[in-house]
């Protein structure tokens, strides 16, 4: 293989590298699925053959591809098609029109779903969605509007589907919101357990085996379109192993996958926890299956007792006595078949806690070279950051806060607000820092959203969080979201750089990410994807080179009819006043106060 000619050369380009030995060339040669050479355009093209596939880059800058340390995009991908996405889209009124359209589009018995990555900061309007204007919109069709992962609006038909009435009680650590007479108004909150949430939705009917593969196709190539090309999937509730993953098993299988997917098995029934760690240990291992599908290893939830959610809106939970107990015999097991982990965790306090539990493992155990990690981790201490790296583990930080840093800053304070999560604090520490997003609920799957947050600390509605001294560069933030979330797969050898032997996944970029204005950053697209050296998504002058896809199924999908993320007005609203909190705390008391 080494003396045969490339298959694929890209020349003419502004090409990012990661090499500290060429960090920036023209041209690339690609073979095997492999960078096989870098360098200038007359070197490179010498190396061609006649077979040898040659693409001019036009002066673009090209990046290696974007690698999203946490995506929950099995579960995604088994539900895109039948979600309406709000993610990006500018305002209520835009939102309406899309519910009312698809409303009259979507047959009996399915719903029409808006399943988070959106909040009422990124509408022109600055306030949220009512539930008048949602029956309005849709008086007969089930609705269901996730708002991040602290509340849901239901129409009038989606609370009679459910059966709900003034009889219905509510759920642990959940609210179903009542009128005076006691009869259900549409909406649930989390307080903070998302129980409520998943229970409704869940009574919803699913995709067919056949439209699933093609719901998984069609939001692996949405991720292509922004160019992402790994994932290290975070698992989900009612995400059962084995059988959640046939359809991305089958998908890797036919080779179909267009997306590197390291996937991390995530614990489902309170209780029991344990009895499916011990079951999951005798079916499959880490690093089993293939380059572009493989086991990762244990979490993010490990025991349900450790959960500590991520609802700002509610005070911070404080976790079950029992936790220690429970989670200490999980880890014990994992540690002991050394098998990587992965734990959600919020908050400094929920931290301390595990670092004990970790700590007291490693001592009959080693944990410090499992690549285990912290999933978050927000609010965490310096003092946490160095007992973490004492235990050889990392942090997976995603842009939560571009979603919900006002109302971080409506309980804590604009000054508590700074650092969060404290990102130069880690990196000061050597510690492992991968990016990435949460999507698709708590937050949107958009990686652009994630980067601009990182260079600007701005949320969605403009809400700039910390000083310029505490945001990252441009190459860092970068650095962060390739190379750095390699190290969570424990890919750091092959991935996140286009160096030589090294996977040739890459994205040729909209705008140079290094020289656009910084709000521009969260316009920016992929015009052309590759992943293991194979096309897998073009546009503009590449369109031509984009693969040709299945029709979007079913044919009244909300994806065929408004695709995923909306991207025609990536700069944030004007106005950046922080909100003040209602009396009551909730989220649907919107409005800032500054008599503007």
């Amino acid at each position: 293989m080494a003396n045969e000619p490339p298959e694929l050369i890209l020349h003419g380009g502004q090409i990012t590298t990661h090499d500290p030995h060429q960090p920036e060339v023209a041209a690339i040669a690609i073979q095997g699925g492999v960078v096989m050479a870098i360098g200038t355009d007359d070197k490179i093209l010498a190396l061609a053959g006649g077979a040898t596939r040659k693409i001019a880059l036009n002066g673009r800058r090209v990046i290696p591809g974007l690698n999203d340390s946490h995506l929950h995009v099995i579960r995604a991908g088994l539900y895109y098609n039948l979600e309406l996405r709000w993610d990006g889209v500018p305002s209520i009124a835009q939102a309406m029109e899309q519910l009312k359209v698809q409303a009259e589009n979507t047959p009996p018995p399915q719903w029409v779903r808006v399943i988070g990555g959106w909040n009422e900061w990124q509408f022109q309007e600055g306030r949220m969605p009512t539930l008048d204007e949602i029956n309005q919109a849709a008086p007969d069709t089930p609705v269901f509007v996730l708002h991040l992962y602290d509340s849901a609006m239901l129409n009038r038909a989606a609370i009679h589907a459910l059966g709900f009435n003034r009889d219905t009680t509510n759920p642990p650590g959940g609210l179903i919101a009542r009128d005076q007479a006691g009869n259900p108004t549409g909406l649930l909150v989390a307080e903070p357990n998302a129980l409520v949430l998943y229970s409704a939705i869940a009574n919803a009917p699913r995709l067919s085996h056949e439209d699933q593969l093609n719901s998984t196709r069609h939001f692996l190539r949405e991720l292509n379109r922004f160019g992402v090309t790994s994932v290290a999937d975070a698992g989900g509730g009612g995400q059962n192993y084995p059988d959640d993953y046939a359809v991305i098993k089958q998908l890797d299988d036919e080779g179909h996958l267009t997306v590197r997917i390291a996937y991390s098995l995530f614990a489902q029934k309170p209780g029991t926890e344990i009895d499916d760690l011990t079951r999951w240990l005798g079916m499959t291992k880490p690093g089993e299956g293939s380059d572009l599908l493989r086991v990762n290893g244990a979490g993010e939830n490990l025991v349900w007792s450790a959960a500590d959610f991520e609802n700002f809106l509610q005070p911070r939970p404080d976790l079950h006595p029992h936790m220690e107990s429970e989670l200490e015999a999980v880890v014990s097991r994992l540690a002991e078949n050394q098998w990587p982990w992965r734990i959600h965790s919020t908050y400094d306090e929920s931290i301390d806690r595990f670092l004990n539990i970790f700590e007291r493992v490693h001592r009959h155990a080693p944990i410090d070279k499992l690549h285990w990690f912290i999933d978050h981790a927000e609010t965490i201490s310096e003092r946490n950051l160095d007992r973490i790296a004492a235990l050889g583990g990392g942090i997976a930080i995603q842009h939560r806060m571009a979603y919900q840093g006002e109302y971080f800053i409506r309980r804590y304070g604009i000054e508590a607000v700074r650092r969060k999560p404290p990102i130069h604090q880690m990196l000061a520490r050597g510690l492992p820092v991968g990016a990435g997003t949460d999507g698709t609920r708590v937050a949107s799957y958009h990686p652009w959203t994630s980067l601009w947050w990182m260079v600007t600390s701005k949320t969605v509605g403009g809400t700039v969080m910390n000083r310029e001294a505490d945001c990252l560069s441009r190459e860092e933030a970068l650095r962060r979201y390739t190379l750095g979330s390699a190290w969570f797969s424990r890919e750091e050898d092959r991935k996140g750089s286009l160096r030589l032997g090294y996977f040739a996944d890459l994205a040729v970029l909209s705008e140079d990410y290094f020289r656009c204005e910084p709000d521009a950053i969260r316009g920016i697209e992929s015009v052309l994807t590759v992943v293991g050296g194979r096309l897998v998504h073009g546009a503009a002058e590449f369109a031509k080179y984009a693969p040709e896809m299945p029709k979007v199924s079913p044919d009244w999908s909300p994806v065929a009819r408004f695709g995923g993320y909306d991207n025609s007005l990536p700069v944030p609203p004007k106005h950046t006043h922080t909100p003040i909190m209602g009396a009551d705390g909730r989220v649907w008391a919107t409005g800032c106060g500054c008599g503007q």
